[in-house]
């Protein structure tokens, strides 16, 4: 985790993406455009070690972590397991600590066996963490070598990292991977560690945002709950919405779009999404949202007012990729970029203020303004979308409009405008299966 880049490890200096050097040089150049940056983390598990050690396990059964798989006849089982890291290229520097099995509760190779399974570690009393995911009974082990984060060490040792981190980086905050496999209760401390560390720093937020991957709000009110509310959570539900939008060919009530999403109960709490490298076609969690849906899901994200709102790269950039499908069989996928995304992200910094007035009581198009305020002359947007035909909604865009024109801002409708009425109110056209974005002419 000290290594950026920096030392030679497993045969390079250079890890997948560049060296230390670039990645500190690409902090600096964002922050230079006055862009905030926020480090990747994975704090669930370790692999790579350089040691194997003798560990007493057991093996659990992989669809029910509770369930073991015990050998009456030689119920004490010893694994061979990869756990012991020493990090000989960095030597010390940074830190000297070593992970030992001490600092795991679980892996899935035994060297000894030449085996892949699930085996949860026993020695000195070891269990799963409890606080985690109940999917699978208990979702703590997810892959390689699952780190035990009752351990005092491994808790010390992740706030020692942590502010050598920040101090090293500069970094305004952090997206944490796979929060559903670790204590919950372990972030708590941590993130107040880290704001400490922050604010004696240089007197800066941190801001913090989890990745959950559950189609259950109640899953993820219940982690907002148990971790304090000291980060925010992905809206998966509302990615998953959009999904199933996406896919069904218009018969999808739009009335229920908030209904269990976060965006609909947290507006201070989550991190919206449209798409993600999980989510995209071929991938552990595939779930895409279709080309056509796509400009109307950002727009949904980025126009309104609750959420920060997080705009996946392959959607801004397009992606060309092979992967492997359920069948086995080789697939090349073609992502091209989104339809009007750059717009919609400038509608956003220039249009997207003030109070928010929803329509969204029809069944196959809904709408939504912007009010626009004082400190942003020129402000104010309409929006709608439909997944039916083609039509529009008189919605209301606030007497401070009153008696003026609305422009077409995507081109969707061929340049027209829409004028507004003396009590602020103008009637939006949209075309089938689409957006249309409207902010004063």
């Amino acid at each position: 985790m000290y290594d950026l880049g920096e030392f030679n490890q497993k045969g390079s200096v250079s890890t997948k993406y560049g060296t230390c050097a670039q990645y500190l040089e690409a902090i600096q150049a964002l922050h230079d455009k006055e862009l905030q940056v926020y480090g990747d983390i994975v704090f669930n598990h370790k692999g790579g070690a350089d040691r194997t050690e003798w560990v007493k396990s057991v093996e659990v059964r992989g669809d029910e972590r509770h369930f073991e798989i015990v050998n009456p006849e030689k119920p004490d089982c010893w694994i061979e397991a990869w756990t012991e890291f020493t990090f000989p290229g960095r030597a010390g520097k940074y830190s000297n600590f070593t992970w030992n099995y001490d600092c795991f509760d679980g892996t899935d190779w035994a060297e000894n066996l030449s085996k892949k399974a699930i085996f949860k570690f026993t020695n000195r009393g070891k269990d799963w963490d409890q606080m985690v995911s109940g999917e699978k009974g208990n979702y703590d082990y997810l892959m390689f070598s699952d780190v035990d984060m009752n351990s005092p060490e491994v808790r010390t040792e992740y706030a020692r990292w942590g502010r050598w981190y920040l101090e090293t980086t500069g970094i305004d905050g952090i997206r944490i991977d796979a929060v559903k496999h670790i204590q919950f209760s372990f972030f708590r401390e941590w993130l107040d560690h880290m704001r400490r560390v922050a604010s004696s720093n240089a007197k800066r937020e941190f801001f913090a945002v989890g990745e959950y991957w559950s189609s259950n709000v109640e899953e993820l009110h219940n982690y907002i709950r148990s971790t304090h509310g000291k980060m925010s959570i992905f809206d998966v539900p509302l990615h998953m919405k959009f999904h199933d939008i996406s896919r069904a060919n218009g018969h999808f009530d739009l009335r229920t779009i908030l209904d269990d999403t976060l965006t609909g109960d947290q507006p201070a709490l989550f991190v919206p999404f449209v798409e993600n490298h999980d989510s995209q076609p071929l991938q552990s969690l595939a779930s895409p949202v279709d080309w056509w849906f796509k400009p109307a899901a950002y727009a949904f994200i980025l126009l309104r007012r609750d959420g920060y709102p997080c705009v996946f790269y392959a959607d801004w950039f397009g992606a060309k990729y092979k992967d492997k499908g359920g069948d086995g069989n080789e697939y090349e996928i073609d992502m091209v970029p989104v339809p009007h995304l750059p717009r919609l992200v400038e509608l956003r910094r220039s249009h997207a203020y003030g109070r928010q007035r929803d329509q969204l009581e029809h069944a196959h198009m809904i709408g939504w303004t912007r009010q626009g305020d004082a400190d942003h002359p020129g402000s104010g947007l309409a929006a709608v979308i439909t997944i039916g035909g083609g039509g529009a909604m008189w919605l209301e865009v606030g007497e401070n409009h009153a008696n003026g024109r609305f422009r077409d801002a995507l081109g969707n409708m061929d340049g027209a405008t829409v004028a507004i009425n003396a009590d602020g109110w103008g009637e939006f056209p949209v075309s089938g299966g689409s957006i249309s974005v409207w902010i004063p002419a």
